[in-house]
């Protein structure tokens, strides 16, 4: 028995349409040769693309009409936990970093070493900020407010 028959698959290697695009793909490039596989691969990765951008169309679709319904029903949409709100957190994190070196540079060569240490303390300081909505004792008194 091959490892890769007792690890999950993803649903798209499940789809037997797509199971079919990728025989064709591998056998167009043993009929063809080597010389157009980048073609092959490119036309079967838009394929995969489209494919995953219709499931992830449908996936938000549907996320969006149960919260619409939810609205609509007079509650409030569910709030999901700390992992919900990652792709925020993520974004942030890194627009902190890619900015920091920039800044890093312009703090050290103006002012030396200062400089670079007041560049830090203000990055750190506003990713603190950005991240104390998150403390429990600012969620405590954000769910005193809303009642």
């Amino acid at each position: 028995m091959d490892v890769r028959d007792t690890e999950p698959r993803p649903s798209l290697l499940k789809d037997a349409e797509l199971k079919k695009e990728l025989d064709a793909t591998l056998h167009a490039r043993r009929d063809l040769g080597p010389e157009y596989e980048s073609a092959l691969v490119d036309s079967f990765l838009e394929k995969v693309e489209q494919r995953v951008d219709g499931s992830v169309d449908r996936r938000v679709r549907r996320q969006l009409a149960e919260q619409q319904m939810v609205v609509a029903r007079g509650g409030r949409p569910a709030r999901g936990g700390p992992e919900s709100n990652f792709g925020e957190r993520f974004g942030f994190a890194m627009i902190s970093l890619i900015l920091a070196v920039p800044l890093s540079a312009i703090g050290g060569v103006n002012a030396g070493f200062k400089g670079l240490v007041v560049t830090w303390l203000g990055i750190v300081a506003v990713n603190a900020v950005h991240a104390a909505h998150r403390w429990p004792w600012q969620r405590i008194r954000r769910s005193r407010e809303d009642d």
